[in-house]
C-alpha cells in the first residue's frame, strides 16, 4: 500500500470524524458476519434436545456431530487461510460465507445422524474462514495499538450471535418446526455476501480512505505491510507459530463446550425446558461480549500508558485465564442463577483472553502471513475441537458433566503458559533469518 509521507496528513488530529473513518465501517462488516457465523453454530445447540429426541441420539452421538464440525474446521483452516492471503479477503470472505450458508441451509433436510455429521463437516470447512479472513482485514486496516480492540469488537460478535440465536430460532421453530430454524441464518449469510462484495475494497484502492487515515493505519508498522509473503515452510519452523497453535489448542474448546453443550446441560441436569435452557444460557454470552471488548480496551489502555506490547499481552492473557477458573464452580452450585453467573465469568475471561491471543498473531507475524498463521492456529484448535466434544459425550454418558467443567477451568491457563514460553517479547519475527 502506498502511504503518504509524515507530515500534517499523518497527524492523528487531521483524521476525519470517527463516523467517516473507513476502518470502523469495515469492522462493522466483520462484526455482522461474525454474528451470523455464531447464529449458525448456535442453532444446532439450541435445537439439540429436539434433534436428539427426533433421531434418538445419545450424548455421545451428539458429541460426534460437534466433532465432525471441528473436523471440517481443521480441513478447511489452512486452505481458507491460503485463499485469504493469495486471492484477497474480498473474494475469500465472500466465498467462505456463501459456502457455509449453503451448507447450513441443507441441515433443514437432514434425516439421519450420518447426514448431520456430513453437513456439520461442510459447515466447518467454510466457517473457519471467518477468523483467518477477519484477522487479516484487521491487520490491514488497523494500527498495532488498535488491533486488540478491533479484534475484540469483531470477536465480541460471536457472543452476540450466540445470544441472539435462541431468540431468533426458537420462535421460528415453535411456529414452523425445528427444520425451519436452520434457514434463517443461511438467508442472513447470503445477504451479507452481497453487501460485502458491494462495499469492501482493500486500503490500497478504497475510494473513501483519506491520506490521513492511511498514514494513521500504517503508524509504527510500515515494515509489516512491505514484507514479502513468507513460505509455509518458514512459518512452520518458528517456535512462535507452534506456540500460538498450542495456545489455541488448549483455549479453543472451552468456549465451544459452553456454546454447544449448555442447552443440553440445563435441559438434562437442571431440568429446564428447551426454551428455558436456551434463554437462560443466552444471558452468559452478553458477558462474553464485555470480555471481548474489554480485553482489547485493556491492552490498548496499557500500551497507551507506556507498557510494552509484551507486558500488555501477558497481563491481559493471564487475567482472562484466571477468570476461566470459575468453571470449577459451575457444577457445584445448586442455584441456577449462581451457575449462570459463574458461566458468565468464564465467558468474560475467555473472550478477554481471546482478543489478545488473536492480536498476538499480527504482533508477531507480517501481514502477508497473518491469515495463514491464524489458519494454522485454527487447525490446532480444530484438532482439540474434534477430541474434546467426543470426550465430553463419553464422560457425560458414563460419569457426569463434573470432569468436563474441571477440564474447561484449567485448559486456558495451560494454553497461555505455553504461549508465554514460546513468543518471547511478542516482537515481529525476522523472516529473512529463517531458511525456506
Amino acid at each position: 500500500m502506498t502511504r503518504p509521507p509524515p507530515g500534517p496528513w499523518g497527524d492523528a488530529m487531521a483524521l476525519p470524524p470517527k463516523r467517516r473513518q473507513v476502518r470502523w465501517w469495515i469492522l462493522g462488516l466483520l462484526f455482522s458476519v461474525t454474528v451470523i457465523n455464531f447464529i449458525d453454530r448456535q442453532t444446532l445447540s439450541v435445537l439439540a434436545p429436539l434433534i436428539r429426541q427426533t433421531f434418538h441420539l445419545s450424548n455421545t452421538d451428539y458429541g460426534t456431530i460437534v466433532s465432525w464440525f471441528q473436523t471440517g474446521m481443521v480441513v478447511g483452516e489452512f486452505p481458507m487461510g491460503w485463499l485469504m492471503d493469495r486471492a484477497g479477503v474480498r473474494f475469500g470472505l465472500a466465498f467462505a460465507v456463501g459456502w457455509w450458508s449453503f451448507g447450513n441451509g441443507l441441515h433443514a433436510i437432514a434425516g439421519s445422524l450420518g447426514e448431520f455429521r456430513l453437513l456439520r463437516f461442510w459447515l466447518g470447512t467454510g466457517e473457519c474462514g471467518n477468523y483467518s479472513g477477519g484477522n487479516k482485514v484487521v491487520a490491514h486496516w488497523f494500527p498495532v495499538k488498535e488491533r486488540a480492540l478491533a479484534i475484540g469488537i469483531f470477536n465480541s460478535a460471536s457472543m452476540i450471535g450466540s445470544f441472539i440465536a435462541p431468540w431468533l430460532v426458537i420462535p421460528v421453530t415453535e411456529r414452523y418446526g425445528w427444520r425451519a430454524g436452520f434457514l434463517v441464518p443461511s438467508t442472513l449469510g447470503l445477504c451479507w455476501v452481497a453487501a460485502w462484495w458491494w462495499l469492501y475494497r482493500s486500503p490500497e484502492s478504497h475510494p473513501k480512505l483519506t491520506p490521513a487515515e492511511a498514514a494513521y493505519i500504517a503508524e509504527g508498522d510500515a515494515a509489516s505491510h512491505a514484507a514479502p509473503p513468507p513460505a509455509n515452510r518458514q512459518l512452520l519452523k518458528l517456535k512462535q507459530t507452534w506456540g500460538l497453535m498450542l495456545c489455541r489448542f488448549w483455549v479453543g474448546p472451552v468456549v465451544q463446550f459452553y456454546i454447544y453443550w449448555m442447552p443440553n446441560y440445563f435441559y438434562d441436569v437442571r431440568h429446564l425446558s428447551v426454551a428455558e435452557s436456551s434463554y437462560f444460557n443466552s444471558v452468559t454470552f452478553l458477558f462474553g461480549d464485555i470480555g471481548s471488548v474489554g480485553g482489547g480496551l485493556a491492552a490498548g489502555w496499557l500500551i497507551a500508558r507506556g507498557f510494552s506490547v509484551k507486558s500488555a499481552r501477558r497481563r491481559t492473557l493471564f487475567a482472562g485465564a484466571a477468570l476461566c477458573l470459575s468453571s470449577f464452580a459451575v457444577p457445584l452450585l445448586h442455584s441456577i442463577p449462581f451457575a449462570i453467573a459463574a458461566i458468565s465469568v468464564v465467558l468474560l475471561g475467555h473472550t478477554f483472553l481471546s482478543a489478545n491471543m488473536f492480536a498476538a498473531v499480527s504482533d508477531v507475524f507480517p501481514n502477508a502471513a497473518v491469515a495463514r498463521v491464524t489458519g494454522l492456529t485454527g487447525v490446532a484448535g480444530g484438532i482439540s475441537g474434534i477430541i474434546f466434544p467426543s470426550l465430553t459425550g463419553v464422560l457425560v454418558d458414563r460419569f457426569s458433566y463434573l470432569p468436563v467443567f474441571f477440564m474447561a477451568a484449567l485448559m486456558p491457563m495451560i494454553g497461555i503458559l505455553i504461549l508465554f514460553a514460546t513468543v518471547g517479547d511478542f516482537g515481529r519475527v525476522k523472516m529473512d533469518q529463517v531458511r525456506s
